[in-house]
């Protein structure tokens, strides 16, 4: 992601550093990515921040865009969900919906290209 994108928006260290540290702890203790609403401008008002600044930070400190962040928790939760299974009912679709997925395709094409197995196979095996 380039710089030259933001350089009118210029954060300081000190800034950026606070601004991530809000944005990983709406992912992990608030599971904002549950929402499958959840876009930019409500993950930025949920930390008391604007759009701009949260995406650089995501952008900048993270390397990556605001969905691949989003479903990067999604995938991680979604594994969790499967390696904890107990209930032999339980479908992919049902995890995809408790994930905040609303597309079995990108489910699925998110799921493939973070594990190396889709999510059925990745059900299987745990």
């Amino acid at each position: 992601y380039s710089t030259v994108k933001y350089s009118a928006l210029r954060l300081d260290p000190k800034e950026k550093e606070v601004i991530l540290k809000k944005i990983v702890n709406a992912l992990k203790k608030d599971r904002l990515y549950l929402n499958p609403e959840l876009n930019l401008k409500d993950l930025s008002e949920a930390i008391d921040s604007n759009s701009r600044k949260v995406s650089q930070v995501i952008n900048d400190t993270l390397n990556k865009s605001f969905f691949d962040l989003i479903n990067t928790y999604r995938i991680e939760a979604a594994k969790e969900r499967f390696k904890k299974n107990k209930d032999s009912k339980l479908t992919v679709l049902e995890v995809m919906y408790d994930v905040g997925f609303n597309s079995k395709s990108s489910f699925n094409t998110q799921f493939k290209n973070r594990t190396g197995l889709t999510p059925s196979e990745y059900m299987k095996l745990n």
